[in-house]
């Protein structure tokens, strides 16, 4: 088990509920070392989709903090999760973030792994050396209808029942008929926990993305309740069921295990999530049009999908350091449109380009703030209750 850094204690007694964190647990290299191993180590993370290694021998590489996993498809076609991490001295095993290859072999010392993870040979080991003993460490791994979900430890909140109350009201989408189309980074100099923070409330949606609330209504919780009702006579209409799912992991006693299924209106004239308003691509999966709709998706409490019914758009805030963060955006079409011809690519990205500019600007003036030794923690509006959800799961985990 991790040691518990010294100072936590300090800082759960200094927080109050209805409140921000207090300053340390953005600006504490113990508190971000701590979160890695008690909080990240152990979160189910979405790192990709089955698209991206199509073919016995594909790979890629996901990494956050200094941990590196990989994912494989073996030659019967069944995928896998592994540490990057040599069995014999610990060198990076994978080196490139994607690719083929028949083996996985250490650039070191030629440890040679099969896709299974199962060592092969260490080559001039002695008669004595026993391979099966050391193959790559195993992460768990989830594929729910074509998205990988991986966690690097034994210790993983369990998911499976979560899992099959969304898989009906995400079945519509087709998710294991789509692709990705294109993949951003917008790095950060900020802590994690402010953008993951950002991304769980739209109290700032008005005043700092100006091209998202001309289309999107959580800016505005009355439009929401009032615009609902008859989106929902429009979603099932394209084959969309009118149901929600809020499972809290803090209720059922698994923190982690968050799961969030809501569709919600956009305003007159904006069929999906674009600059005019018009469809961007092909209806997803089994759907027959657009409903002017977008559904908020989460597994756990750091994956996080927006499904339009033309694509979908994915967010992850991966921590490089303790004030260092990528924003990683993953726009997905259905997997048989092909650019140029049922989608534009620049049209696609560009209200959640635009948006996640804002984002890294607004991120990173917070943090600067935070920094600040006359910084003292605010009270929560009420649309921030995104962020409460958070806080309550995240200090469970780092606390437990």
């Amino acid at each position: 088990m991790p040691s518990r850094p010294a100072e936590l204690d300090t800082l759960l007694a200094e927080h109050r509920d209805g409140m921000a964190l207090p300053r340390g647990f953005y600006t504490s290299q113990e508190i971000y070392e701590h979160d890695i191993a008690t909080y990240w180590n152990k979160s189910w993370i979405w790192v990709g989709h089955i698209s991206q290694i199509p073919n016995p021998g594909d790979y890629f590489l996901f990494d956050y903090a200094n941990e590196s996993i990989i994912v494989v498809r073996d030659r019967d076609g069944e995928i896998h999760a592994h540490l990057n991490v040599c069995r014999h001295r610990g060198s990076r095993v994978c080196t490139e973030q994607s690719g083929n290859a028949r083996t996985l072999v250490c650039p070191y010392h030629a440890w040679t792994y099969e896709l299974t993870g199962k060592l092969r040979a260490g080559r001039a080991m002695g008669p004595d050396f026993d391979p099966t003993n050391w193959g790559l460490f195993p992460a768990q791994l989830r594929i729910f209808q074509g998205l990988i979900f991986v966690c690097a430890s034994e210790d993983a909140p369990s998911i499976d029942d979560g899992l099959d109350k969304l898989a009906p009201l995400m079945a519509p989408f087709g998710t294991e008929r789509m692709k990705i189309a294109h993949t951003a980074n917008y790095p950060v100099p900020a802590n994690w926990k402010l953008a993951v923070e950002n991304y769980m409330e739209c109290y700032h949606c008005a005043p700092s993305h100006l091209e998202y609330a001309r289309s999107h209504t959580l800016k505005m919780p009355k439009d929401v309740e009032t615009l609902t009702p008859a989106l929902v006579k429009r979603s099932r209409a394209i084959g969309l069921p009118g149901e929600e799912l809020y499972q809290s992991g803090i209720d059922t006693g698994v923190p982690g295990a968050d799961f969030y299924y809501r569709r919600y209106p956009l305003y007159e004239g904006y069929e999906t999530g674009s600059k005019t308003g018009a469809p961007l691509a092909p209806p997803l999966g089994d759907l027959t049009g657009c409903d002017g709709g977008a559904t908020d998706f989460q597994i756990g409490l750091l994956n996080n999908i927006l499904f339009y019914a033309d694509h979908a758009v994915g967010y992850r805030f991966v921590p490089r350091g303790l004030q260092e963060t990528d924003i990683q955006v993953i726009w997905m079409v259905r997997d048989d449109a092909e650019e140029g011809k049922d989608y534009d690519l620049d049209d696609l990205t560009w209200l959640w380009h635009v948006t996640s500019l804002d984002d890294e600007r607004i991120i990173r003036f917070n943090q600067q703030g935070v920094n600040s030794r006359f910084f003292q923690p605010g009270p929560l509006a009420e649309m921030e209750w995104g962020i409460r959800s958070f806080y309550d799961g995240y200090l469970a985990m780092i606390t437990r």
